[in-house]
């Protein structure tokens, strides 16, 4: 599989599984309509209607396009990552319980991970 080369900030996040600062990402309050895909792979990972307002400083999605992430338990072995299911690039953090929308979930995602597609 051929991936997008990737600079050095997006490398932190995507494969040594960083973080970028809270409120910084471009997609944060960003609700435009299309398609979030990977950065470093470009499979499909988000559609635009599943995306909320949560406050906390990434972008947060209530649902995933099929089969598109993985749920791996993180290193600190209290929280879940989410990986892109096609490249395992580090995509961030998945949260339940917190009802902030009725499926009752939350992708907290960084912006770095993913490029955006606006419907034509």
């Amino acid at each position: 599989m051929k991936f997008n080369e990737l600079n050095e900030k997006e490398r932190y996040v995507i494969e040594d599984k960083g973080t970028e600062r809270a409120f910084t990402g471009i997609y944060n309050d960003f609700y435009e309509e299309g398609l979030y895909i990977c950065k470093k792979c470009e499979a499909p990972l988000y559609k635009s209607e599943d995306k909320f307002k949560s406050g906390c400083g990434w972008p947060s999605f209530d649902d995933e396009v099929e089969k598109a992430i993985k749920r791996v338990p993180d290193i600190d072995g209290r929280r879940v990552e989410i990986v892109c299911a096609s490249c395992d690039g580090h995509l961030g953090h998945v949260f339940e319980g917190e009802s902030f929308t009725q499926k009752n979930i939350r992708h907290c995602v960084n912006s770095i991970s993913l490029k955006f597609i606006k419907n034509s």
